[in-house]
């Protein structure tokens, strides 16, 4: 299995296991806010649909772009080599302010989004039939907060990023137990 391959399936099953852990909630229940300024489950799940979006889009955008010669093809950054645990380490915040592109925007239920964010598969699985072994280590668009990486780590972002919401979301379905059992 080529480096590739292994990172679009970690990607994969991160998102699995997310929706996995979605799939027993009610649309009811997703709606549900520990406080009024946090994100509930659809709003959570909106997020990681327009933030893998535009993750996918900009890399195809970039890889293509640097292909046709016109961008730079640069394989050096602050952030070289690093697994991107430790790039999120260094330059994230304990609660970091979301991109505008990658919030929750359009409300609707749990179901069409969690469907929205499981059709991204296909496409992130062409991005890495045209992505090349030797391109990983080349620089893609930079991250909004965290500058710039490369597409290696752009991918190891992707499931880095469900698995973050996944954990969120373990514990706000926790919340919710705890706040129902309260009443």
């Amino acid at each position: 299995m080529t480096n590739i391959e292994q990172l679009i399936n970690r990607v994969s099953e991160e998102r699995k296991l997310y929706i996995a852990q979605l799939n027993q909630i009610t649309e009811t229940a997703a709606q549900w806010k520990a406080s009024p300024e946090n994100w509930n489950l659809i709003e959570i799940t909106e997020h990681l649909f327009w933030a893998e979006q535009g993750g996918i889009w900009g890399m195809w955008k970039t890889l293509d772009a640097i292909r046709a010669g016109k961008m730079e093809r640069v394989s050096t950054s602050v952030h070289e080599a690093m697994p991107i645990e430790k790039i999120i380490e260094l330059t994230w915040k304990e609660k970091e302010t979301v991109p505008p592109s990658a919030a929750p925007r359009m409300g609707g239920t749990l179901a069409f989004w969690t469907a929205s964010l499981n059709s991204l598969q296909p496409i992130l699985d062409s991005f890495g039939n045209y992505l090349h072994e030797d391109e990983l280590r080349i620089q893609s668009q930079p991250h909004p907060i965290s500058g710039a990486l490369d597409f290696q780590q752009r991918l190891e972002f992707l499931a880095f990023h469900i698995a973050r919401h996944k954990e969120q979301c373990s514990n706000l379905i926790e919340q919710m137990k705890s706040a129902i059992i309260k009443d």
